[in-house]
């Protein structure tokens, strides 16, 4: 394990043995002040999420630009404070913490016997509302995780989202594919983080106006299991109450190849996504590349390509 890893590790340990013992108030003071410290160091995630912005808000002039980046940066802490805090909220602290729009479409789903995927993009706090599903709804689902390095911070990573209720498979291909897709046959939920590739083989949709690649696995699920595709959204407000929204199924096409419908279902999630993105844009966590012109350097030499950190 490298100098870095070992610190990367022993941060996010410290975070999830004192954070979550602070009183809210601090925990949302100290939040803050880490956010506004990497906000003004300007490092590669600041960069890079301002650049991600720039698509967005394509009309943002350079100070527009700059208090976006500041106030993502402020939800993006905003999130880990809670996430370190989360697994010491009470049952009743959770529910109070969050309001979804349409969840119905979510209960409706599966009491029709239908199983269901929910995708979300890296809005405001998808840990808070699997933890709302399976303590408020009593809805246990299963999700995936990206194989994170050091493997202790893997291991972290898992733990705390299966102590808040959730299943967690590894993001491992076809067998996890395997595993959600009988999870779906059996009429149970599935939440997966949609809006990034990881696997370098993902669809190519129009996204803010130019091509990103987004992971197949949500339409193709929908499609080998009959399972309802469900769209949503999350944000933040002034209030310590997190919102949200579940937008209407993505219907499977008619007609098609296999290929062509996962093409026109991941299109239509990302545009889904888009509508929640352009109205919180702030509450857009993505300090990563995403777009094809920024993973080609080739493509546009002009562009940082370098993976974006705080």
């Amino acid at each position: 394990m490298s100098a870095r890893d070992r610190l990367n590790d022993a941060l996010y340990g410290a975070g999830w043995a004192t954070v979550k013992k602070l009183p809210e108030p601090v925990a949302v003071r100290l939040g803050r002040a880490v956010a506004d410290l990497a906000w003004k160091r300007r490092g590669q995630g600041v960069r890079r999420l301002e650049s991600n912005y720039a698509r967005v808000v394509p009309d943002a002039s350079p100070e527009r630009l700059a208090e976006l980046s500041r106030a993502g940066m402020r939800s993006y802490l905003r999130y880990w404070m809670e996430s370190f805090r989360l697994p010491a909220w009470s049952p009743e602290r959770i529910a109070n913490g969050i309001d979804i729009q349409d969840i119905h479409r979510v209960t409706d789903g599966m009491a029709a016997g239908k199983g269901v995927v929910l995708a979300l993009p890296h809005l405001a706090n998808w840990d808070l509302a699997g933890a709302w599903a399976t303590t408020g709804l009593g809805i246990p689902f299963t999700t995936v995780a990206e194989r994170l390095k050091p493997e202790t911070l893997y291991d972290r990573f898992v733990a705390y989202r299966e102590g808040l209720g959730m299943e967690v498979l590894p993001h491992n291909g076809a067998s996890a594919f395997g595993t959600l897709a009988r999870r779906l046959r059996d009429g149970g939920l599935v939440c997966l983080v949609a809006d990034r590739d990881l696997s370098a083989s993902g669809v190519e949709v129009e996204f803010f106006g130019e091509t990103a690649r987004m992971p197949a696995g949500p339409a193709l699920l929908a499609q080998h299991t009959g399972a309802l595709l469900l769209p949503a959204t999350l944000w933040y407000d002034d209030s310590p109450v997190m919102r949200g929204r579940v937008h209407p199924a993505v219907p499977v096409p008619e007609s098609g190849t296999r290929a062509e419908k996962t093409s026109v279902m991941t299109q239509a999630l990302a545009d889904a996504f888009a509508t929640g993105i352009a109205d919180h844009p702030e509450d857009w966590h993505m300090l990563q590349r995403l777009w094809l012109k920024d993973l080609d350097p080739a493509r546009d030499p002009g562009r940082d390509t370098r993976e974006g950190t705080p």
